[in-house]
């Protein structure tokens, strides 16, 4: 499978004459894996973390709902398109009206060690990958599990969970960069803001002393 059929999915959803994210690059002889991974928190419709390991050229595909350092969480992560390698470094805010459309910030950035005996276009076609995260935020051994809870999930529902080491934490909280939720949430942040600026100038003007005009 060739770079362009991995990120046809990705360019058919995006707009480059509106977005600033970056366009895909169709060049196989650059196809490298560094082994790096990216966490962005993506405030969108609904906000999650993107979660994304580098692989054959691409970041593959995850986005677990917020990632933990606590044993005890199982967070699940859904498989998404691909993306080009330089979204890794992508920060700034998708415009309204296109996919994904709201602020996206590194949350946490890396290098990845797989420790599975296969590669992980075939760990993800069996169902398990086990790796170790060299992260700022994210450090030690992960374990990605497709989940079979129900006969009726789709293949695409996974979970992330972090294994018991000498990195793990059962008291993780996870702390956001930006000081909201989704886009939604900041909408609504603002429209009280307003609400409330507005209230202020209303009482301000309605208290101020009337003065008679004389004929």
């Amino acid at each position: 499978m060739t770079s362009k059929n991995l990120l046809e999915e990705y360019d058919k959803k995006r707009d480059f004459k509106k977005t600033h994210e970056p366009k895909p690059v169709y060049d196989n002889s650059k196809r490298t894996n560094e082994h790096r991974f990216v966490v962005q928190e993506h405030h969108a419709s609904i906000l999650h973390f993107d979660f994304r390991l580098e692989n054959n050229g691409v970041m593959k595909r995850s986005i677990p709902k917020g990632p933990s350092l606590n044993p005890r969480d199982k967070r699940l992560a859904i498989m998404v398109e691909d993306h080009p390698i330089p979204y890794m470094n992508f920060e700034g805010k998708i415009p309204d009206g296109e996919y994904g459309a709201g602020e996206v910030r590194t949350w946490d950035i890396g290098t990845y060690e797989s420790l599975d005996d296969i590669d992980i276009d075939k760990g993800i076609e069996q169902g398990k990958l086990t790796f170790i995260l060299h992260g700022k935020k994210l450090q030690g051994e992960f374990h990605m599990i497709r989940s079979r809870f129900r006969a009726n999930q789709r293949a695409n529902q996974w979970l992330l969970m972090k294994k018991k080491d000498g990195y793990a934490n059962e008291n993780f909280l996870l702390e956001r960069i930006l000081n909201y939720g989704s886009r939604q949430d900041l909408q609504s942040s603002v429209d009280t803001k307003t609400n409330k600026k507005r209230q202020r100038q209303s009482t301000v003007t309605s208290s101020e002393p009337q003065v008679k005009k004389c004929s």
